[in-house]
């Protein structure tokens, strides 16, 4: 049987790496990478960088694929992911008839942690369900980069028996947020807390978190909106791309 592994990296660090995560690394003989292009060339060296940290006396290799992209400006999100999952599934079905034996252990390495909006687990799912491809695969869970903003901004998530309340930058600017005192924002493509209501809610907002471009705002929303507009757009020219995450509170 082949086995796989889809193990969670962290948000930029590779200390972030738990020892459940390195211990995983050193079962695995072909890493599967999914490139996205020049821009994000970072991201794949970090992964060999983790490898060349982490394993000890063992040989593997890399396989790499080009990663499909997702069809911007379609009104039917939920339809663009569902045939960009399915691409997905058809290159890493590839992958592992292809370049994986029987017996051998293969390893995804994904960014943050594999459960919070990342799409490894789903896609593995639907080729098992499929019955085309045979294999078992485990999951180990790896630091978020919502964990990582509350460190670097010393704060906790969520206040005293208040809730919390996890969503994206796409269901902030249609209004689609709970009552919850503290809401975690990721994948905002858009600046959504330009539109927010509330300018007396506070933003601890965080880029490239445990990189070394690593960018860190915090204030109250009317006064720092502007300022992280501003550096948003300059690192994303800088950089090529930006991955950022914030937390808006009541005051």
């Amino acid at each position: 049987m082949k086995k796989l592994l889809v193990i969670g990296i962290g948000a930029g660090d590779p200390d972030h790496l738990t020892m459940q995560a390195v211990k995983a690394l050193n079962q695995v003989d072909v890493f599967f990478l999914m490139d996205k292009g020049p821009a994000k060339d970072g991201l794949l060296d970090l992964r060999r960088e983790i490898c060349r940290r982490y394993i000890a006396d063992r040989s593997y290799r890399f396989v790499e694929a080009s990663s499909p992209e997702r069809e911007r400006g379609d009104s039917d999100y939920a339809g663009t992911v569902t045939e960009l999952n399915r691409a997905k599934q058809a290159i890493f079905e590839g992958l592992i008839e292809e370049q994986l034996s029987d017996g051998q252990c293969g390893g995804f390495l994904v960014w943050g942690d594999p459960s919070l909006y990342d799409s490894t687990l789903r896609i593995l799912q639907a080729i098992l369900d499929s019955g085309r491809c045979a294999f078992e695969f485990e999951v180990i869970p790896g630091i978020t980069s919502v964990q990582a903003l509350a460190a670097r901004h010393k704060v906790s998530l969520n206040t005293i028996g208040g809730s919390l309340e996890i969503t994206t930058g796409r269901r902030l600017a249609a209004g689609q947020v709970g009552d919850a005192e503290s809401v975690v924002v990721m994948l905002d493509a858009q600046d959504a807390y330009r539109q927010v209501s509330d300018p007396d809610l506070h933003i601890y907002w965080g880029a490239y978190l445990g990189t070394a471009d690593e960018i860190l705002v915090a204030g109250r929303l009317g006064d720092v909106a502007d300022d992280i507009e501003r550096t948003r757009q300059a690192a994303r020219q800088a950089n090529g791309w930006i991955m950022d995450t914030y937390l808006l509170r009541r005051r």
